[in-house]
């Protein structure tokens, strides 16, 4: 019998061990500290450990986030914008000051129209994952497999998944390819829940508090303001300030015109720091397996997890030829708590305490633009078997089960766990 792993173990496996790494990371390429901003990389991505003997990758379970985009709010743009022109109008910036608004003008002026749109890097990225996933299981995408691809009704969702099923169609012209996006699928593609937003809402001022505890604007304001006093006077909400000017900082590198842009000279190594703890933290309130919201808030994504498992059965007792993927694409708040509700890497890890939550739980390691799971199914002929290889954004990922076949897992063992975690939580709404 194959026993479960205890979490403390699954941590010092995976990334989230305790480490003082976080910020050397930040130091070695601040734009890491994006959060769900950060875009995905286009290289360096390891290769895939072969399978044990005789088994062939047959099917693929995939849920991927949209690639990069625009902001979705225009105020991210426009505050930081006001606050400087207050700055203009009054003769109070500095020459850095000057620079930071000529260009947060040039990013306001190319972004209108197009708030939450998929950027000219975002469709490149969905391109890199599709081709990639055809060049590493080539065996999933022969001759006439289905490729079932479903994407949330949102344009950006829809058309990463039209750049993915392209290229996989550009690959293999012979790929039998549907395609769908619809509200009848948004019960487990986007799940809306209604006890989550108010367990949510319990702990925003526990939030706001490290908000102001952690995050200080000072530095950066003497970097654009000639006269503190002036600061103090006239800018509104200097934290709100930082936290919205390291926001348009950090998604420029969604587009190749402004991807060379630096602004992470007007933050300090502590700003830089501290905003994204901030940011963490808030990611973990609204999508991690946390106590302060009854361990809850991640079985948001029980539909969706529930339509990984029938997927995966459909595939595995199908006559052959099987299905060859089920692709959805969606958004990171989907892609978070099912990471955390399948405790890939440890993201399931629990704590009360914010103020030491980065040292175990970092969302730069999980979200990024166009961030994917992909459950890689294989099986080896006379047997019952199947192996399935979990990957997060195209690496080897872990789960909290034991395995004899790392990094690859027994299905029925992952299947048990699941199953039995999903019934932990019988309240959880389990079909549209």
């Amino acid at each position: 019998m194959r026993r479960y792993l205890s979490l403390v173990t699954i941590l010092l496996l995976t990334g989230f061990a305790i480490t003082a790494g976080v910020r050397d990371d930040f130091k070695a390429d601040p734009k890491l500290s994006a959060n769900n901003y950060q875009a995905y990389p286009v290289d360096g991505f390891p290769a895939i450990t072969a399978a044990p003997a005789g088994y062939e990758p047959f099917f693929i379970n995939h849920y991927g986030r949209h690639g990069s985009r625009w902001l979705i709010n225009e105020k991210k743009y426009t505050y930081p914008l006001q606050m400087l022109e207050k700055g203009e109008r009054n003769g109070k910036l500095t020459r850095r000051g000057q620079e930071v608004l000529a260009t947060l003008r040039e990013v306001h002026n190319a972004s209108k129209g197009r708030l939450g749109e998929l950027s000219d890097i975002g469709h490149e990225q969905h391109q890199g994952i599709a081709r990639r996933m055809f060049l590493n299981f080539p065996q999933v995408f022969r001759d006439g497999a289905p490729v079932v691809a479903r994407s949330t009704v949102v344009i950006r969702c829809i058309l990463s998944m039209q750049n993915e099923v392209d290229v996989l169609a550009s690959l293999n012209p012979r790929l039998n390819i549907t395609t769908d996006a619809s509200e009848a699928t948004m019960y487990y593609m986007n799940y809306s829940d209604s006890v989550v937003k108010p367990l949510r809402a319990s702990q925003y001022d526990l939030i706001d508090k490290y908000k102001n505890k952690w995050i200080n604007p000072k530095g950066m304001m003497k970097k654009l303001f000639t006269d503190q006093r002036f600061v103090r006077d006239s800018i509104d909400d200097a934290r709100k300030m930082m936290i919205y000017l390291m926001e348009v900082t950090g998604n420029m590198q969604s587009h190749h015109q402004f991807e060379n842009v630096n602004l992470y000279d007007i933050f300090s190594d502590d700003d830089i720091y501290s905003v994204w703890r901030y940011n963490n933290a808030s990611w973990y309130i609204t999508s991690g397996e946390t106590p302060l919201t009854l361990c809850r808030v991640d079985y948001m994504e029980a539909n969706l997890l529930r339509n990984f498992i029938e997927d995966a059965d459909h595939a595995i007792t199908s006559a052959a030829p099987a299905p060859g993927a089920s692709l959805r694409f969606g958004h990171e708040s989907v892609v978070l708590p099912l990471c955390c509700l399948m405790g890939l890497n440890g993201a399931d890890y629990r704590t009360t305490d914010l103020e030491t939550l980065d040292k175990y739980w970092q969302t730069y390691k999980i979200f990024p633009m166009a961030a994917n799971i992909q459950f890689v199914y294989f099986r080896k002929a006379g047997s019952d078997d199947i192996l399935m290889l979990p990957l997060l954004n195209e690496r080897e990922a872990t789960l909290p089960i034991q395995t004899d076949v790392a990094p690859y897992y027994h299905w029925s063992d992952v299947r048990d766990y699941f199953i039995n975690k999903l019934s932990s939580q019988p309240f959880i709404k389990p079909n549209k």
